[in-house]
C-alpha cells in the first residue's frame, strides 16, 4: 500500500519569517487522520527567512533530525554544542532527558530544510547532537542516521529509534530498487523532482506513506533527490 500526500494538500503555516508545510499533524495544524505514521510523529517542510529562526525552546523524549535542502542552519543547544549544517547534510538531536535548543538561519538567502521527529525506542537517554556531511552524487541510497543493528559501523549518524533515514539522488531514468525492514514500513519524499514508486507518481516535495512492501522500486521521471525514513514493527 502507498498512500500519497501531495504537496499542495499538506498542512500550512506562514508568518513573516517562516513558511512551513506538514506532512502530520504539528502546532496549529490537526488533522486526525494525519497524527503520524508508526514511529514517525513529524515531518515538516521548512522555509526559514534569512537572519531569522527558532529561538531557545525545550524538547525530551524526540530524536530530531533536520535534513537541509538549500542554505545552512546553525545550531546551538544548552549542552554547549554549536555548529552549522548546510544544503546535503544531516544533523541529528536526541532530546532524551531534556534539551534546549535554537535554530537559526545565519545566511543571508533563505534555507529550506525538512525536520523529522521520530518517536525513540530508549527513555531516558542523555540528550545530544551531531551533524555530517554525506555524499551528494547520483545513484542509490546513503544511510544518514539510524538505530537499526544493520546500519552499525557504516558512519551513519546514530538514533535511539527503531528506524533509518536514507537519502540519494536519481538521474533521470534512473532505477533503484530497494527492500524495506521485514514488517515494518517507511516514509519517503521526493525533495526535489519526479518519480515513480512502484506505480505511483510523486512531484516535487510529495510524500507517499509504504505499508506491506517488501520492496519498492524508486524510478526518477527527472533527477530526482529522495529523503527516506524505513520503520521498524
Amino acid at each position: 500500500m502507498i498512500d500519497l500526500r501531495p504537496f499542495a494538500a499538506l498542512g500550512r503555516f506562514r508568518n513573516d519569517w517562516l513558511n512551513a508545510r506538514h506532512h502530520f499533524s504539528f502546532g496549529e495544524y490537526h488533522d486526525r487522520d494525519r497524527m503520524g505514521f508508526g514511529a514517525l510523529r513529524v515531518w515538516n517542510d521548512d522555509e526559514i527567512a534569512p537572519s531569522r529562526g527558532f529561538d531557545p525552546h525545550p524538547h525530551r523524549e524526540m530524536e530530531i533530525v533536520t535534513y537541509v535542502r538549500e542554505g545552512a542552519i546553525t545550531h546551538r543547544d544548552s549542552l554547549g554544542n554549536e555548529g552549522r549544517t548546510e544544503a546535503g547534510d544531516v544533523q541529528v538531536m536526541h532530546a532524551g532527558t531534556g534539551i534546549v535548543h535554537a535554530e537559526y538561519n545565519i545566511e543571508a538567502v533563505p534555507t529550506r530544510l525538512f525536520q523529522i521527529w521520530v518517536m525513540p525506542n530508549q527513555r531516558g537517554v542523555a540528550p545530544g547532537w551531531g551533524t555530517r556531511q554525506f555524499p551528494r552524487e547520483t545513484g542509490g541510497l546513503h544511510v544518514l542516521a539510524s538505530g537499526r543493528a544493520a546500519h552499525e559501523g557504516i558512519g551513519a549518524l546514530p538514533l535511539y529509534a527503531d528506524a533509518a533515514v536514507l537519502a540519494g539522488k536519481l538521474a533521470a531514468g534512473e532505477t533503484l530498487r530497494h527492500r524495506l525492514p521485514q514488517g515494518g514500513g517507511a516514509y519517503l519524499v521526493a525533495a526535489s523532482g519526479a518519480l515513480t514508486v512502484n506505480d505511483a507518481a510523486l512531484g516535487p516535495r510529495d510524500g507517499a506513506a509504504i505499508a506491506g512492501e517488501e520492496e519498492i522500486t524508486l524510478t526518477a521521471r527527472e533527477t530526482a533527490e529522495i529523503v527516506l525514513v524505513e520503520l521498524g514493527q
